[in-house]
């Protein structure tokens, strides 16, 4: 029932107005085109004018027996938001799903590695070829700097400000940021960019793309995570864990060290204190160290 049309529009919405990034609004069409997979399979033919709650509630049925309660809640809370747009554009006046509740999930806390961890993965990059000063660099730059694995791949000659101490990082809804470098990570990127990289043959439109791979392209996400992956196999760490460890894991030791949150929530990027929360895991140990240091009645 012609839901093309209204998925290309939610969609250019979502970029426009909302300025959300690509990543994240191809995960919205994603559960949209469940819903469509789900009426041309029980042969329900109806625009999302007119479809009624009763449909949607058999489609969250049958979603509940294939995907965990998390997803779940994502799924609801994206066609949620589809929802909300056609009342938005005036298309409907009511929300089917404002009466569906989303599955209780609680807080799931990231796998975050030791820094006697994070320097056995260092330790075990092959440097004997360019692709290992590239791996270390990258692995420095993800933990040293708490980037999403979408800004490491992003990342450019051009976003370099070393002087300064500080790296340029465009993050979700094209929205930038200055995040402070360090010494060390500084030292492995110089090494990759002074005497690696200049030995690949460039792709054209990679010319300040940081980190490329063997044939002179950008590297995928894809590829990163195979990185991480592989080292942790090496080690032997029987962890699940990704780029994004890595950053769970810079935010968490800055925390554990002394830095406040409003100053992690400005390095990750997140536009609300409560995300910084949910990435910040804190031990009881360490909220009791807090309160005997800092409590006028400690």
């Amino acid at each position: 029932m012609n839901w093309d049309r209204y998925i290309k529009d939610y969609q250019s919405y979502l970029r426009i107005e909302r300025g959300l990034s690509k990543n994240t609004i191809e995960n919205y069409g994603f559960d949209i085109e469940r819903l469509c997979l789900f009426l041309e399979q029980n042969k329900i033919e109806v625009s999302p004018v007119k479809i009624s709650d009763e449909t949607l509630q058999q489609f969250i049925y049958s979603v509940a027996k294939e995907v965990n309660p998390r997803s779940q809640a994502r799924i609801i809370s994206g066609l949620k938001s589809f929802f909300n747009y056609l009342i938005f554009e005036d298309y409907r006046n009511d929300n089917p799903l404002e009466l569906i509740e989303s599955p209780k999930t609680g807080r799931k806390l990231p796998d975050t590695l030791s820094v006697e961890e994070i320097d056995a993965l260092i330790a075990a990059i092959d440097l004997s070829s360019n692709e290992g000063e590239r791996n270390r660099a990258i692995l420095e730059t993800l933990y040293g700097c708490g980037l999403r694995v979408s800004e490491l791949t992003t990342l450019k000659i051009s976003d370099l400000y070393f002087d300064e101490g500080f790296i340029k990082i465009t993050g979700k809804g094209n929205k930038e940021r200055f995040v402070p470098i360090g010494k060390l990570t500084k030292k492995y990127i110089e090494i990759y960019k002074d005497e690696v990289r200049p030995n690949l043959i460039i792709k054209k439109g990679f010319e300040d793309t940081l980190f490329l791979n063997r044939r002179g392209n950008q590297l995928t996400r894809a590829m990163i995570f195979t990185i991480i992956k592989d080292l942790a196999v090496r080690v032997g760490l029987h962890k699940n864990i990704s780029p994004h460890t890595l950053r769970h894991s810079f935010a968490t030791h800055l925390l554990e060290n002394g830095a406040d949150l409003r100053s992690i929530q400005l390095m990750l990027g997140h536009e609300s204190i409560t995300t910084t929360e949910i990435y910040v895991h804190l031990d009881r140990s360490f909220l009791k160290e807090v309160m005997h240091t800092f409590h006028p009645r400690k």
